[in-house]
């Protein structure tokens, strides 16, 4: 095992939708105690042998933490003793993870005080004032994770000690952000936005937390580019608001357009909100942001903003070499974001992993389109359809602010549900979570279950990684295509729809295709096809893109992938985000170059 290095994260806000001021919070990413429970022996911290020193929040699996462990382990433990920072009178002290692989169980100063489970959403334990009392404590946290375990979500980590095929590497363990947060007694816990372009308003929610008096009151400001929009000042009857607020539509689409959220021209709603004590005074305040944005399907259309907009996307796993799922710092969160835009993308199809919330950010900033996918379990049981649901909606509360998020994808390949022909208990299922994602965010399309055999879905999502250009021809213009790909293919063996292809009169979207795979490396490697050198990468490259831009029945797109990963070497980019081709030529596969007929059909500046 190697020794950590001291390099910690940057001091960007973990929520970046619920900022406080900056020195109401403290990252403790950093070197913790460290220690393997490769059989899961140890119950409580007073049996652990603290052997090593990890850097949080780097998994243990990866080089970066400094532990370096590939072999199976169940469990594993972390200590570390915090000095805590002052708090006024009546404030709370929040410690809080963004995510922690699988089973999280926390204590305080050997108190215990939290169990989380869900390897993939946060949670916050606050620290009571009597254990805040001499200036310092000492959090334990065991992290639970049986690496044989298939019921449970754990997206493409292997359950096979070492990685193979499409499977990557395990993580176990925090790895996102850990940090201390003050916040008053009567504070804001939870926010979400919405909007509505028909009615041209922006839905606002918030849940305050804490005794609240008969007469707190809440302040909003909304502003772009510093000017302002709308001003508001509700009574808060209870721990709960929701409100509609009406802006000023310009009417004109020039005026309307410096407000609306798009490609090319992410426009962000400033919030500052505040909680007002019946004298006036502030209690608590923060800063937020949404967006003016719709994204629906129309027929056979996806539309943004009530406009069709063409996906063009690539599909994305989110692992670097050395720091597997945790970006080795919050700069490269960004600069993925940036390389996707540079290569001529509109959008990124977030693949089996839950991002971290600053990835969010920046798709939001610089106007990055993304599906979320919850990662799969590997079984249908009753666990696993708990498990699943459970943190699925956890998902589903964390993100759904976000304006770059235009599509859920709850399940993915039938993976989970591997007899969805046949068994109805699973098409029941898949239905389910379809209805129940519907139902708790009516205002973006779900995609049932991306790939084939959908059974409850707004996007027809197709897996094709045929490699001759002219036989993508062929298929995708074969005269009555749609009843073509319904009825007669078989993608991966699969039928496309199940059930009356008739119903399915959907938007359809290429979400995965390419695969071409170009590394020095031909024994350990490999991809759906494979390139001898760059030139011939690029040109294979330009063959397919040209067939697919070019097919009326698809909205949209997703090529596989964004970068390497481990020894899948179908990336655009190697592993170390270096390019294969250069990033300008990439950008005119996407058509940001000379159009193609297809790519000029009613944009209006969305295709930017």
């Amino acid at each position: 095992m190697t020794s950590p290095s001291t390099t910690t994260r940057g001091p960007i806000c973990p929520r970046p939708l619920l900022r406080r001021a900056d020195d109401t919070w403290v990252s403790l990413d950093g070197i913790w105690e460290f220690a393997v429970d490769r059989a899961a022996l140890w119950m409580h911290p007073t049996e652990v042998a603290w052997t090593h020193k990890i850097l949080v929040p780097f998994a243990p699996e990866t080089e970066r933490s400094g532990i370096g462990e590939k072999s199976y382990f169940a469990a594993c433990w972390y200590r570390r003793t915090i000095d805590l920072p002052r708090t006024d009178a009546g404030e709370r002290l929040f410690l809080r993870f963004g995510a922690v692989d699988y089973a999280a169980t926390v204590w305080i100063d050997g108190v215990h005080v939290a169990v989380h489970e869900g390897g993939y959403t946060p949670f916050s334990i606050e620290i009571p004032p009597q254990l805040r009392a001499g200036g310092s404590v000492e959090v334990v946290v065991r992290a639970l994770d049986d690496p044989h375990d298939l019921a449970k979500p754990r997206g493409k980590q292997d359950w096979q000690e070492h990685p193979h095929s499409i499977w990557y590497p395990r993580t176990t363990g925090i790895w996102q952000t850990v940090w201390l947060e003050r916040v008053p007694a009567v504070h804001i816990a939870y926010l979400r936005w919405t909007s509505n372009l028909f009615r041209w308003e922006i839905g606002f929610s918030a849940t305050i937390a804490g005794p609240v008096p008969p007469t707190v009151a809440l302040r909003l400001r909304l502003s772009s580019r510093e000017r302002l929009l709308a001003e508001d000042h509700y009574v808060c009857t209870h721990n709960e608001i929701h409100r509609r607020i009406p802006l000023s539509d310009p009417g004109i689409d020039d005026a309307r357009n410096e407000l609306l959220w798009c490609p090319g021209s992410p426009n962000l709603l400033d919030a500052e909100i505040e909680l007002l004590a019946p004298d006036g005074r502030v209690v608590d305040a923060l800063r937020s942001y949404t967006a003016l944005r719709t994204i629906s399907v129309n027929r056979d259309q996806i539309l943004l903003n009530g406009r069709p907009i063409r996906l063009r996307m690539v599909l994305d796993q989110g692992y670097w070499p050395e720091t597997g799922m945790t970006a080795p710092d919050v700069d490269a969160l960004r600069r993925d974001v940036e390389l996707v835009l540079a290569m001529g993308f509109n959008g990124v199809r977030k693949h089996q992993k839950i991002e971290d919330p600053r990835y969010h950010y920046w798709a939001d900033r610089l106007g990055l389109l993304v599906w979320e996918e919850m990662p799969s379990a590997y079984r249908f049981n009753i666990r696993s359809v708990q498990a699943l649901t459970h943190e699925w909606m956890q998902v589903l509360t964390r993100d759904s602010s976000h304006p770059c998020i235009v599509a859920w994808v709850p399940f993915n390949e039938s993976w989970g549900v591997p007899n969805l022909p046949d068994n109805p208990f699973e098409r029941h299922y898949v239905t389910a979570l379809y209805h129940l994602t519907r139902t708790l965010d009516p205002n973006r399309p779900v995609v049932g279950n991306d790939g084939w055999e959908s059974v409850a879905t707004d996007i027809v999502g197709i897996h094709d990684y045929d490699c001759d250009p002219a036989r993508m021809l062929r298929r995708y213009q074969a005269p009555n295509v749609r009843h073509n790909l319904y009825e007669r293919e078989r993608f991966g063996g699969r039928e496309l729809v199940l059930g009356n292809f008739q119903e399915f009169v959907h938007p359809v979207v290429l979400s995965e295709f390419g695969g071409i795979a170009l590394s020095p490396d031909r024994h350990t490697t490999w991809g759906y096809s494979r390139s001898n050198n760059a030139g011939e990468l690029e040109r294979r490259l330009h063959a397919l893109f040209e067939v697919v831009r070019a097919q009326d029945i698809l909205a949209g797109y997703c090529y596989t992938q964004f970068a390497d990963t481990y020894q899948e070497a179908n990336g655009l980019l190697h592993a170390d985000r270096t390019p294969k081709v250069p990033l300008e030529r990439i950008a005119v596969l996407n058509g940001l170059g000379p159009p193609t007929p297809h790519d000029d059909h009613g944009q209006q500046g969305q295709e930017v």
